[in-house]
């Protein structure tokens, strides 16, 4: 089997990447960096060429996995939508006029369900919007209706909160904001579905094979719903570092986000702020799937302390710091 993993130099499309290899498949990685494998192509899949230089590949894949996107919680909303919908566009483009056509896995988010409140027991497979938090989530739905178009086999996968060792996101913005006092604590706290990145490329490795997971949309979560700030505050006491000694209100949290943002746009445009909306809602608001027998949803095996444990080993010994 030959697997077209994009968006094979980040975090989650490197480590399903690896696994592939690891399992023996012939994999060809695509990203805009490159990336020190011999079967690595660097290629840019917003650029105007995108499509005539996949077809310039050597073969025709048996799947893609398609997890290249703009993953920053901040930017322009034509940065998101070169970015994500632009180079799902190409991929789907490419994989339409192939023979065969290749399966198409699609890593999306769950945020494509946010809507800046809790929501609790949220059907893996709902149809997203109309509202989205911020211009991430609103592209990453775009994206899905891109895929949904296509003519073949496709299966898109929600994952919740991605967390792991080689993580460039979620966590070292948690760990900055601490470092800054910026990280507020919250006078409830939210319980949220999260995934562990070995327990996501299981769910990825699992669609490109499964044959009843064709057309139809899953969720990507943990073994069982979390307090959040809990294990939050286990990462924090793991890396030496104390949590916010004083509870906030969450709406003056957001103000106060937006606020920071508001003046960040002006003084420093293009960079981003220290915090954002987005990403408070992510860690202020409660999330969790329906968990019902026959829910579309994907769980995980790895326990949240084995998890937690396995990350904060891998972190460098520059992010630890000393009680």
């Amino acid at each position: 089997m030959t697997v077209v993993v994009t968006g094979a130099s980040g975090f989650v499309g490197g480590a399903v990447a690896d696994r592939l290899r690891a399992e023996g498949v012939r994999v060809v990685g695509l990203s805009r960096r490159e990336v020190a494998h011999s079967d690595h192509v660097r290629l840019d899949l917003s650029a105007p060429d995108a499509v005539a230089r996949l077809r310039e590949l050597p073969a025709v894949p048996d799947v893609i996995v398609h997890a290249a996107a703009r993953a920053e919680p901040w930017g322009t909303a034509a940065q998101y939508r070169e970015g994500t919908v632009a180079t799902t566009a190409a991929v789907v483009r490419w994989a339409a006029a192939s023979h065969p056509r290749p399966r198409l896995v699609h890593v999306s988010t769950a945020s494509v369900l946010y809507s800046g409140r809790d929501r609790r027991g949220v059907p893996s497979d709902e149809d997203p919007g109309p509202r989205y938090v911020g211009g991430y989530a609103r592209t990453k739905a775009e994206a899905e209706r891109v895929v949904r178009s296509y003519p073949g086999e496709w299966v898109i996968l929600r994952p919740r909160a991605v967390f792991g060792p080689g993580d460039t996101a979620l966590l070292p913005r948690l760990l900055e904001a601490a470092d800054r006092g910026r990280l507020p604590r919250f006078r409830r706290s939210p319980v949220s579905d999260l995934v562990f990145l070995d327990d996501l490329v299981d769910a990825v490795v699992e669609a490109c094979g499964d044959a009843s997971m064709a057309r139809r949309t899953f969720g990507v979560a943990g073994p069982e719903a979390v307090d959040l700030q809990d294990v939050v505050g286990r990462v924090l006491a793991a890396t030496g570092r104390a949590p916010s000694a004083r509870a906030v209100p969450r709406w003056l949290a957001v103000a106060a986000a937006g606020a920071v943002e508001r003046m960040w746009a002006v003084t420093r445009p293009g960079r981003e702020p220290p915090i954002t909306r987005y990403a408070l809602l992510a860690y202020a608001c409660s999330f969790t799937f329906d968990r019902a027998v026959e829910a579309p949803l994907l769980v995980g095996r790895t326990p949240v302390d084995e998890a937690i444990r396995r990350t904060v080993a891998a972190l460098g010994t520059d992010t630890l710091r000393t009680p």
